[in-house]
């Protein structure tokens, strides 16, 4: 006579993990960290750099506008505000004045949470690092000679410097000096 056992007889699975499949988990846990952390690092600075971009892109559409349209492009920076906008003057127009660029999408940009417009330096006015203050773009094709510094929380700083013939950009990682640079002779 045989014995069926019934389902309260089995013996109980064993429960938990083995020893080789802890240690399977933590070698793909410590593969991964090893993968992901030198990146980790790197996206600390990628809003700053996201914004340096976007606004020296901005700069350069605003250049090229104020040549082939023959406008007068005014870029103003707000540094208590954090942001910045555009507006256009019409040398032609019987009345001249500055009113808020049309293009689309060109209403104030106002900077992300952690990164800021720390100081503007515009020829013939100064540096500014409260209030407002703004540098043009002329019909000729010229600009104001400007250099514009962006920083982040972790103190990582960006320049935006403004050639004054052609106005054109150039965007790099540090401080730039100019008062240093013509003493320098550069």
């Amino acid at each position: 006579m045989s014995r069926r056992l019934r389902p309260c007889d089995r013996p109980a699975a064993a429960a938990g993990f083995t020893l080789l499949e802890l240690t399977v988990v933590l070698f793909i846990i410590g593969l991964t960290l090893t993968l992901v952390a030198p990146h980790v690092g790197s996206l600390r600075g990628m809003r700053l750099k996201s914004e340096v971009r976007r606004l020296a892109g901005r700069i350069a559409f605003i250049s090229d506008k104020a040549a082939a349209d023959k406008l007068v492009m005014r870029l103003t920076f707000d540094l208590d505000s954090n942001r910045y906008f555009v507006s256009q003057l019409d040398p032609y127009a019987a009345m001249p004045t500055f009113v808020p660029d049309g293009t689309a999408g060109a209403g104030p940009i106002t900077l992300p949470r952690g990164v800021r417009l720390r100081d503007v330096t515009v020829e013939n006015i100064g540096t500014v690092s409260r209030g407002m203050t703004s540098c043009n773009f002329y019909p000729e094709g010229y600009g104001d000679a400007t250099i514009i510094h962006l920083d982040d929380e972790w103190g990582e700083v960006f320049t935006i410097a403004i050639d004054p013939l052609t106005g054109r950009v150039a965007i790099g990682r540090g401080e730039y000096n100019a008062t240093a640079r013509r003493r320098a002779g550069g």
